[in-house]
């Protein structure tokens, strides 16, 4: 299945992306969330067969993207994750914030970071420790991005819209927390063995 694998995983993300896009929480934040995805693939997808990315990298992503279309779907801070806790376990985890995005920003930095890697790789000569580093580096300044996008679009948008998109859940260090969690993700990815990294 080796040189089909992208493309099954393409067709099963948007199977799932479309299915959950059927009646979002709310359907303006659901465009807001895939609109980044829209534009990373426009990145991913032409220099794909020039340069294809590993079929770990691939499933590594398709697993991240999966993780974000459940919060597209939900809004980050309304996925019941932990009423699905309950029904696999039989355990309520405790009350409080909603983590569910948390998850996500350290699945950004450990599951983004196979395709970060095999894409640098195929066009720089960086391999070993000094990839790892220029991963990390590259994913930590990705997350800032994204918190800096996510700032922006809330003071544009404003509202409920603003708000839901942000998801601070009323943490005023949200943005920064996200980070770091997304950055502890990426260095899980950096210390792991070379042989479940390829890199």
């Amino acid at each position: 299945m080796g040189g089909r694998l992208p493309a099954v995983l393409l067709a099963l993300w948007l199977v799932a992306t479309l299915a959950l896009g059927i009646a979002p929480y709310d359907r303006n934040d659901w465009l807001l969330e895939n609109a980044l995805v829209v534009l990373l693939l426009a990145v991913l997808l032409p220099s794909h067969r020039q340069r294809p990315l590993s079929n770990l990298a691939c499933v590594a992503l398709f697993a991240f993207l999966l993780l974000h279309e459940v919060g597209a779907h939900y809004t980050y801070s309304q996925v019941p994750w932990m009423q699905w806790w309950q029904a696999l376990t039989g355990e309520a985890p405790a009350p409080g914030r909603n983590h569910f995005d948390r998850a996500v920003h350290f699945a950004y930095g450990l599951l983004l970071a196979p395709a970060v890697a095999d894409w640098t790789a195929l066009r720089t000569p960086l391999r070993g420790l000094s990839l790892r580093v220029v991963v990390v580096a590259l994913l930590t300044a990705g997350s800032a991005l994204y918190e800096m996008i996510e700032w922006a679009a809330a003071e544009t948008f404003g509202g409920d819209l603003g708000m839901a998109y942000l998801g601070t859940q009323g943490d005023a260090w949200d943005a920064q927390k996200d980070m770091a969690i997304a950055l502890a993700g990426s260095l899980l990815w950096a210390v792991l063995p070379r042989k479940l990294t390829r890199a």
